[in-house]
């Protein structure tokens, strides 16, 4: 089967995504570059909209209908649709012993994992690395550049937004699914965020509902996560590298 979006096309937008995360190239981003922040406060307030009249209330009903291990074994399969995606940018990242870590898992759980839905690799030892775009244009040295909210997807920065943009045109799957077959890839991703959502619904609703500045307080653990996770040290606006607060460790065990 032929793919559909072909090298040519996705070069450009490789191309495209570098210079526009460019305009921020510097060392690892320190505090909260935010112009944008009346703009992103309105696409917050969407957002936070959405959750509160659809995503939250469809992730407890899912919660509530479906048992824990079939959405765990529907979030399984989430996860193996996105590998290939992983061993592509740690292919483009240079980290070729991660790209052919996940390699091996992709195998171990579309085989030994009855097709993704047991985590074959995870429990035999096998560790997941995963990665995407944004974090391959970090590795080649582009500035996070400000800080966005975006529509449905929600925080992150211009280099990251970038990143999203070019992960799903040069998605290896693309070319794989047609028809039902991608209705229903789609769904496995969608019903894998609304487990997410429910699972971790306690350390979410306090954030977004709790905090005194929902914005604030989301646009800082975004930042603080992902400066963390890409190497960076330093928390927003903290000194030292031991500021990582995970949102979604949840104190109350919800």
């Amino acid at each position: 089967m032929t793919v559909k979006i072909p090298l040519i096309r996705v070069l450009p937008l490789v191309v495209a995504g570098a210079l526009l995360a460019g305009c921020a190239t510097a060392p690892a981003s320190q505090g909260v570059n935010d112009p944008l922040e009346p703009m992103n406060r309105a696409v917050h307030g969407v957002n936070k909209g959405l959750d509160r009249a659809v995503v939250r209330p469809a992730s407890k009903a899912y919660a509530a209908v479906v048992p824990e291990p079939l959405r765990q074994g529907v979030s399984n399969v989430a996860d193996v649709l996105e590998l290939p995606g992983d061993i592509a940018n740690g292919l483009l990242q240079g980290r070729i012993d991660r790209a052919a870590t996940n390699t091996l898992r992709l195998a171990a759980n579309l085989t030994l994992g009855l097709g993704g839905l047991l985590d074959f690799a995870s429990a035999a030892g096998m560790p997941e690395y995963k990665t995407d775009f944004g974090e391959t244009l970090a590795v080649w040295g582009v500035g996070e550049g400000p800080y966005v909210e975006l529509p449905l997807a929600g925080p992150s920065t211009a280099r990251d937004a970038v990143g999203t943009v070019v992960d799903l045109a040069m998605n290896p799957l693309n070319g794989l699914f047609e028809g039902d077959d991608r209705t229903a890839a789609m769904g496995v991703a969608v019903l894998s965020r609304l487990n997410d959502r429910a699972k971790y619904s306690g350390t979410i609703d306090s954030i977004l509902y709790e905090s005194a500045d929902s914005y604030v307080q989301a646009r800082l653990l975004y930042l603080q996560n992902r400066r963390f996770a890409l190497g960076g040290g330093d928390a927003a606006g903290d000194e030292g590298g031991d500021a990582f607060i995970d949102p979604y460790e949840d104190s109350n065990g919800q």
